[in-house]
């Protein structure tokens, strides 16, 4: 039995109790029975939280509010002698420097270690106050590249608990909340998901109060009664209500690179954000629920719910990408960074990794052009489609796909500082919200500009055969580098092509020079077998773009665009005709041989040699008709072109049919 005295002094505590202490054998007899009452939570050495939960207990040496102290009482006390009969009073004063007694309902001496153990009014366990970082608790720096997390987290495990933590509506109370949150919460991690998931989904970020702190509150119960706050109050209510489910937490404040955060800045005065630490399975782990929660707008006028995982138990070698502890322990890494590496160190935002990125290339976020260019790779573990916008626009580049990343080389038009943004989405991006999403921002400083280097406005990014041309068809490409170098004008490109595809190709350049019907008789197509032939004659010097289509030849509908490369010629003296037009009754396996150019001399005899098969006769009309003569699979025979401005090859399909088909049409040149 035992009574509880207040002290006149209001943060003490008297307990009297008198023990009685039964022998050995006294004791082993009632062993049972009191393990029997222990299993409920009842007993003396053991306790629950209400929801069937065991809680964890604080260490020796600690006191109630968490700070460590001298041994627990029952520790410093002198042995007690006591016959089986005789009682023993034993006076226990507890010192609390924040808790008013009426916060400490019962005090329960165990047996074993003697621990003594603290509950609120509300049935909740006071948690001990948080233990600094330690050795066990630090990840190396920089990232293994291992995992997104600190610790192993199955997210499919978590989906029934995630779904109920969303549909709880409690707003009257923190610990009414944190009650019904841990009704599905098992274990210390289940308890900080539930948590976690509860107030990403229904916490939202007062822009307006941001702007006027002063009538702000970040007390945990006032956030939750107003549904929203800034970083700070969902910092606290995160450590409130941990602290209720008996999980170590600490609210922890620094330097972030978030909103209006400007690439290269320095960080000067008092932090600006605030984030928390958890204690799980004996280390230290990160999470910022403010970030999890959604994202503002540009104007910082309108919050947006977007739930982002990245920001749960984050790896600190990645958290350490924005955020920056005023106390560098709480970093978790060895070594730890100085504000200055933070500062110059890239940002990669939280698309980088859930995308799959590793790494980028430099690894500094302002870059300075040598000889007016900039070169920026980025590595991924699968193949990613990429896009970049340099000053808002794509047309000062050159990037091309890898099967592990991407490589872009970027040459502004103008000296200065150029925003670059690179963005990604996943190369099996279907649904309709895969939607290119920024994974990295430099800034480029430019202090000369190569004027050579200006590519055609038609010029498609990326540019160059890739993984994903040759994942529509395009195999073993005779070129794989991006750019092709003509002196004469002419160049040839060669594919292994799939099974059941139609290719279509186009020539294109700036100004008026080439019309889209002549660009495309500036490039023959030659099939034989699987393979084709793309024969290219520019018809000046410049720069132009040789776009690609396809579609399957079963499939009646349009061609769709699959890549380009970039074709140059600096000689002035090139000047080659288009080849001549086909049409429709030209089947895709017959090949020129001769005359290649579409514009015809006069007044000459013109050998003709075409690749035909299937065909009874073969014409050439110029002024009179000339038969051609068939060679086993090639049609031969000359042509005068005299007094006449336009040649014809037909061809009779059907011996028995007096009906011709025209196949090609040539142009002669004008007196």
């Amino acid at each position: 039995m035992g009574t509880m005295d207040f002290k006149t002094d209001p943060s003490a505590v008297t307990i009297n109790l008198l023990l009685i202490v039964r022998p050995e054998e006294a004791a082993s007899k009632e062993k049972g029975q009191r393990e029997g009452q222990t299993e409920g939570g009842r007993g003396a050495g053991s306790a629950g939280d209400g929801n069937g939960n065991s809680r964890s207990q604080p260490p020796r040496g600690t006191e109630l509010n968490g700070r460590r102290g001298p041994a627990d009482p029952c520790e410093q006390a002198p042995p007690i002698t006591s016959g089986p009969d005789k009682g023993t009073q034993v006076t226990v004063e507890i010192h609390h420097e924040d808790t008013s007694p009426q916060l400490i309902k019962r005090l329960s001496l165990g047996k074993g270690s003697q621990r003594l153990r603290g509950h609120d009014n509300k049935g909740f366990q006071r948690t001990e106050a948080p233990r600094p970082p330690g050795a066990k608790d630090l990840h190396a720096y920089p990232w293994d590249k291992s995992s997104l997390k600190s610790m192993p987290v199955d997210l499919q495990q978590f989906e029934k608990l995630d779904a109920y933590a969303l549909k709880v509506n409690v707003k009257n109370s923190v610990e009414e909340l944190v009650k019904a949150l841990l009704k599905q919460a098992r274990t210390d991690l289940e308890k900080v998901r539930a948590i976690w998931m509860w107030i990403c989904h229904h916490i939202e970020y007062d822009v307006v109060g941001y702007h006027n702190k002063s009538q702000l509150s970040s007390k945990p119960r006032d956030v939750l009664q107003m549904g929203k706050s800034i970083c700070e109050g969902y910092a606290e209510l995160f450590e409130h209500m941990c602290s209720l489910a008996g999980i170590q937490c600490k609210k922890l404040s620094g330097h972030a690179k978030g909103h209006g955060y400007k690439t290269g800045q320095t960080f000067t005065g008092d932090s600006d954000h605030a984030w928390n630490a958890v204690y799980l399975e004996g280390r230290w782990h990160l999470l910022d629920s403010t970030w999890g929660s959604g994202s503002v707008d540009d104007s910082f006028t309108k919050f947006t719910y977007r739930y982002n995982e990245f920001y749960f138990l984050t790896h600190p070698a990645l958290f350490i990408n924005n955020h920056f502890p005023d106390n560098s322990n709480w970093q978790l890494l060895k070594p730890t960074l100085t504000l200055k590496e933070f500062e110059n160190n890239m940002l990669h935002n939280s698309n980088f990794y859930t995308l799959g990125l590793l790494a980028t290339h430099p690894e500094t976020p302002i870059i300075h052009t040598v000889k007016g260019k900039a070169s920026v790779s980025v590595d991924c573990r699968s193949s990613m489609l990429f896009m970049f916008k340099l000053k808002g626009t794509d047309e000062h580049g050159l990037m091309t796909l890898k099967k592990h990343g991407m490589k872009l080389d970027v040459y502004p038009q103008k000296t200065g500082s150029h925003k670059l943004e690179i963005f990604a989405k996943p190369s099996k991006a279907e649904a309709s919200d895969d939607v290119y999403k920024c994974v990295v921002e430099y800034v480029v400083e430019c202090e000369s500009v190569d004027k050579a280097m200006r590519f055609p406005k038609e010029l498609h990014q990326p540019v160059g055969p890739s993984w994903f041309s040759e994942r529509q068809g395009f195999l073993q490409p005779s070129h794989r580098e991006p750019v092709l170098h003509t002196n004469d004008g002419r160049c040839s490109l060669t594919f292994t092509l799939g099974k059941d595809i139609s290719v279509l190709t186009s020539l294109h350049t700036d100004g008026s020079s080439l019309a889209e019907d002549m660009g495309r008789r500036h490039v023959l197509q030659i099939h034989r077998g699987n393979q084709i032939e793309l024969k290219v004659h520019l018809p000046h010097a410049g720069s132009f773009v040789l776009k690609i289509y396809s579609k399957k030849k079963s499939d009646p509908g349009n061609y769709d665009y699959i890549f380009n490369y970039l074709i140059r010629c600096l000689n002035t003296e090139v000047k080659w005709p288009a080849f001549p037009r086909s049409y429709s009754k030209w089947l895709q396996d017959y090949e020129i041989l001769e005359p290649l150019s579409g514009l015809l001399p006069a007044n000459r005899n013109v050998p003709f040699k075409l690749k035909m098969h299937g065909v009874a006769k073969v014409l050439v009309q110029a002024e009179n008709i000339h038969p051609l003569t068939q060679n086993r699979d090639c049609w031969e025979g000359t042509c005068n072109t005299s007094g006449c401005r336009e040649v014809f090859v037909m061809v009779h399909e059907n011996a028995n049919h007096s009906f011709y088909s025209h196949v090609l049409k040539y142009e002669v040149e004008t007196q």
